[in-house]
């Protein structure tokens, strides 16, 4: 790997992720709870800002005629003050400065803006895990997000447990990538976070299309990726870290999977391509089947 390229790697490495700002995305549902819980340990760990956003989206009543549909809004409307008040009145919220931002449109250019005007450092949402058809159908709310956002988002799926935490402790956290546009991005965070929770890092690569090679060549590429992994690891990391680096052969998100369990990792973090158009329909990506499968949160990095 060429000298300046080496440079670049590890100063965009070092550099500290700061988490100032949290938006957190709610629909009401299980799953948002969840998210909202960890995004609620993660303002009081970080000292950070939360918002707590939810979006009222055109669809229930966009094809009603007009005094149906202005109706259904106002239902709708109510349903979402009626959810915003529950979670006040909770308590969760109490001693983490916080502001409300309901907003009305579709989804992700609604969320767009908002993150532009606060200055949003860190997006937590969480996701269903629709199926195949589903997605295709519907979409994916959470993987239009983390396709398309410019901070980090760390989602929660419907595999993590609900523990109403308090606070966020990382021992263990899986950096799983593929070298692709971002990655040296996607390092400098699970580096900041490893260093902030004194937690053990595992840099993770799978090699997807090994059944033409000899096991010389086998062995040889993963000498080239733990190279590469090693390429992303930090000046003056060895102080406070000891990343570990592991490369195996199959599926990728099914190895991720496993990586994480086996690691007993408390966090996944990997890159997420970029994508503008039909974001969210794509079915089954390694990244949402990690994200929608993993037990514990992903943090994804776009590209």
């Amino acid at each position: 790997m060429p000298q300046v390229a080496e440079a670049k790697t590890h100063v965009e490495a070092t550099k500290r992720v700061s988490l100032s700002k949290i938006l957190v995305t709610t629909d009401f549902s299980e799953v948002s709870d969840r998210a909202l819980d960890y995004a609620i340990a993660l303002a009081r760990r970080y000292d950070a800002r939360m918002y707590l956003a939810h979006v009222i989206t055109p669809d229930p009543f966009q094809f009603a005629e007009p005094q149906l549909a202005q109706a259904t809004y106002e239902k709708v409307r109510q349903a979402a003050e009626e959810g915003v008040t529950d979670i006040l009145i909770s308590g969760k919220l109490r001693g983490v400065p916080h502001e409300v931002l309901m907003e009305e449109g579709n989804v992700w250019p609604t969320l767009e803006k908002l993150m532009v005007e606060h200055e949003i450092a860190l997006v937590v949402c969480g996701t269903h895990g629709r199926g195949k058809v589903q997605k295709i159908l519907i979409g994916s709310v959470a993987e239009e997000i983390f396709r398309q956002a410019d901070t980090a988002v760390l989602t929660v799926g419907p595999a993590v447990k609900g523990d109403g935490r308090k606070e966020v402790e990382l021992s263990n956290i899986l950096f799983a990538t593929d070298f692709g546009p971002g990655a040296e991005k996607a390092a400098a965070h699970a580096f900041s976070l490893a260093q902030e929770h004194g937690a053990h890092l595992t840099l993770f690569h799978v090699i997807e299309s090994a059944a033409a090679y000899t096991e010389e060549s086998v062995a040889r590429q993963k000498e080239i990726n733990i190279a590469r992994m090693k390429q992303l690891v930090p000046y003056g990391s060895e102080n406070w870290c000891k990343p570990e680096c592991r490369v195996t052969i199959g599926n990728a998100a099914e190895e991720i999977l496993i990586a994480a369990c086996e690691s007993k990792a408390d966090l996944i973090v990997m890159g997420a391509k970029a994508r503008h158009t039909f974001a969210g329909h794509v079915p089954l990506t390694i990244a949402y089947q990690v994200v929608t499968k993993a037990i514990c949160p992903v943090l994804t990095v776009r590209g």
